[in-house]
């Protein structure tokens, strides 16, 4: 099993992932200032060039989400979702999905193009995420992890990306979120997917 990672990017997530399941795989970086990405080779990995990517023997996933959801269903035993069958399923797939429609289109906005957005759309971004982080800091209030009592992937998806956003100084003060961040960056297994 190949991810095909770039340091501060999405590949971290399912790094990550694999961390918290403790499989093997081999880390392949790709040198994004070097555009290995957009080279013939790895463009029949990934059409777009983008990262993360994985290659699992005859099978090809990217997508930093879908990565981490075909990781955590391969390995059922990892425990890092509720079976099928289960009422929490449903919950895990909502946080999941939760994070492209409503939190990295706002802390994309605001943080990528930073100087260059005009104050209006910047702070209209601010507030599109501060709606999205008021339901997840109520979510989190009572409880450590976001389905059940049980840290999932929906843990590593939410919790990477409200790392970007304090990163972005989107998620400033205290409360529930930054804890959450806190307590989810100290896991093992994230501090390794992190380390570069």
């Amino acid at each position: 099993m190949k991810l095909y990672f770039a340091p501060r990017s999405r590949a971290t997530r399912p790094r990550w992932v694999l961390e918290e399941l403790g499989v093997p795989y081999e880390l392949v970086r790709v040198d994004l200032a070097a555009k290995e990405n957009k080279r013939p080779e790895y463009l029949r990995i990934h059409p777009l060039g983008r990262i993360p990517a994985l290659v699992d023997g005859d099978v090809t996933v990217f997508e930093s989400t879908a990565i981490a959801m075909y990781l955590t269903d391969r390995y059922p035993d990892g425990g890092l979702a509720p079976p099928p069958s289960s009422p929490l399923r449903a919950p895990y797939y909502q946080w999941l999905l939760f994070c492209p429609s409503a939190l990295e289109p706002a802390i994309g906005q605001f943080s990528q193009h930073g100087g260059e957005l005009p104050e209006a759309l910047r702070e209209k971004a601010r507030v599109r995420f501060g709606e999205a982080a008021a339901l997840l800091a109520s979510e989190l209030r009572e409880k450590d992890y976001l389905v059940g009592d049980a840290f999932s992937t929906a843990d590593v998806i939410v919790g990477s990306n409200l790392n970007w956003a304090r990163r972005a100084g989107m998620l400033e003060g205290g409360g529930p979120l930054p804890d959450y961040v806190d307590r989810l960056l100290a896991r093992p297994a994230a501090v390794r997917a992190f380390a570069d």
